[in-house]
């Protein structure tokens, strides 16, 4: 299920839109203020983040300097009207601006073009000679099945979605393993030793050193 952070600190607003994005089949999380909101996205792993600027403690600027080596698509839902902080927001990285007041069938429509931009609505990932079917939970290669784990194919899904995006370790562990990180590496770098040898992805699964890992395509092939 698409998993969405509503970072929003006036309550009847974020209220409206976490009943309209339930009902819609997204599974959300609230965030009031910007300290709480960086709290979140250090424990969990979201596919977007609808983040208001005027916000207390660090605001949405700010906030979006934290999210953007995250490799998290954001769009920014504000009051704040004027063509100079549009420009900055999506100069700053984010897909979309939205003005409030809104409505709600165009924040839907947005999201999903967002989602779409970065395959999170695909059923089906591609990625060089492998084809991945996020319906059936299966992967071939060259139209050969290939026999991954539970773990091994969400942990493809991940790479494949944030491809040429490093992916801190803590953050690939918790996203795939819904627990908090520790420190130890152990159990992600073997599911990453032996999804490499299964799917013959050693050439562009790069480990980064003391950080994580980068799933690379020289044409962005997804």
């Amino acid at each position: 299920m698409i998993k969405i952070l509503i970072v929003e600190d006036e309550k009847p607003i974020s209220d409206l839109i976490l009943i309209n994005l339930v009902d819609a089949g997204y599974n959300c999380t609230c965030a009031f203020d910007g300290f709480e909101a960086a709290d979140i996205l250090e424990k969990q792993s979201f596919d977007l983040v609808l983040l208001d600027i005027m916000l207390p403690n660090a605001n949405g600027f700010e906030l979006m300097n934290y999210i953007k080596p995250l490799g998290i698509p954001v769009i920014f839902i504000t009051a704040m009207n004027t063509l100079d902080n549009k420009v900055k927001g999506l100069t700053m990285g984010a897909e979309d601006y939205i003005v409030k007041p809104f409505e709600i069938v165009e924040l839907l429509a947005r999201i999903q073009v967002v989602l779409r931009r970065y395959n999170k609505l695909a059923s089906q990932l591609n990625y060089r000679d492998l084809t991945i079917d996020l319906d059936n939970k299966t992967v071939k290669k060259n139209d050969v099945l290939l026999d991954l784990t539970s773990k091994e194919f969400d942990l493809l899904v991940l790479l494949v979605r944030n491809v040429n995006i490093t992916l801190f370790r803590e953050k690939i562990y918790e996203s795939i393993w819904e627990k908090e990180y520790y420190g130890d590496t152990r159990t992600l770098d073997l599911h990453i030793q032996r999804l490499r040898k299964k799917t013959g992805i050693e050439d562009y699964l790069k480990t980064i050193y003391k950080i994580g890992y980068r799933l690379e395509s020289d044409n962005n092939e997804i």
